[in-house]
């Protein structure tokens, strides 16, 4: 059974070719620091056993300019698919979405939340949007959304405003974990498992957070899978915007869900992906 990663993002050192064009004007410190190219990337996957991967654009470096995720996959079809960011609230927003759909990029992501936006954006459920989002089912286009728990009632509505549509919570919308069994201040990350669109990533931010306080792995991630099924549920190293080595992210997520059965790990490391992703099925 194949590994894929559906969250890892790559940076250029070609300043001139992929100009820096940060959302908010403002550069992340992961992506200055320990940049990792295409070509990196495609080392850090063969020593980790990582057979394709999902390249999420990095939206603190190149804002909305993905040629460098669209070249990669251009230039490596059979190892990667890409996931491209435009602004949603744009009257030509379909039209730019088609555009990087043309380039064989297969995933949309809106960035309302991160490292350098430390308030959660108030846009993600704005009916300005809402051509955009009709746009990705037309398309076929999976929406991941990098947020904050604080916006997943705005999450959930657009979930079930576009149903066709398939919706992707970058590192579970990041949960409050520390207060452990049964994850009361987790609930409303609960409460998503209703919507059969949402699909949650799980990445080293969550593998971290489910070992704080009184939570641990077994225990959160028994009751995730209860909750949503490990069909609606993918790996994403987040590599290298978390510290560390991608065979290392590796390695702790599989030792985080050794307690789940092989079937649901087969679904968590490969299988989601493609459903997601399907230009990455074997």
């Amino acid at each position: 059974m194949s590994t894929i990663d559906i969250h890892p993002h790559i940076i250029s050192t070609d300043t001139v070719r992929y100009p820096r064009a940060p959302l908010g004007g403002k550069q992340s410190d992961w992506s200055a620091t320990r940049p990792v190219s295409m070509e990196q990337m495609l080392a850090a996957m063969d020593e980790a056993g990582v057979d394709k991967a999902a390249i999420v654009q990095a939206s603190t470096c190149y804002g909305h300019d993905n040629s460098y995720v669209a070249d990669a996959v251009a230039a490596h079809p059979e190892r990667f698919t890409g996931v491209f960011s435009v602004d949603i609230m744009a009257p030509d927003a379909a039209e730019k979405m088609k555009h990087w759909l043309g380039k064989g990029l297969t995933g949309l992501r809106l960035f309302t939340f991160g490292s350098t936006m430390s308030e959660q954006a108030n846009w993600l459920d704005d009916p300005k949007s809402y051509a955009g989002w009709t746009a990705a089912g037309e398309l076929g286009l999976s929406v991941c959304l990098q947020m904050s728990a604080k916006a997943i009632p705005q999450a959930a509505s657009m979930a079930k405003r576009f149903p066709n549509v398939k919706v992707l919570l970058d590192h579970c919308a990041r949960p409050s974990l520390e207060d452990g069994p049964p994850y009361a201040n987790a609930q409303s990350l609960f409460d998503l498992a209703t919507v059969p669109n949402i699909y949650l990533k799980l990445s080293p931010r969550v593998f971290s957070a489910c070992r704080k306080g009184k939570a641990t792995p077994e225990t959160f991630f028994q009751k995730l899978v209860a909750e949503f099924g490990a069909q609606r549920l993918a790996w994403g190293s987040n590599y290298p915007s978390s510290e560390g080595t991608l065979p290392g992210m590796l390695k702790v997520a599989r030792d985080s869900l050794a307690s789940l059965s092989k079937a649901d790990q087969e679904w968590i490391f490969a299988k989601t992906a493609q459903t997601i992703y399907p230009v990455l099925a074997d």
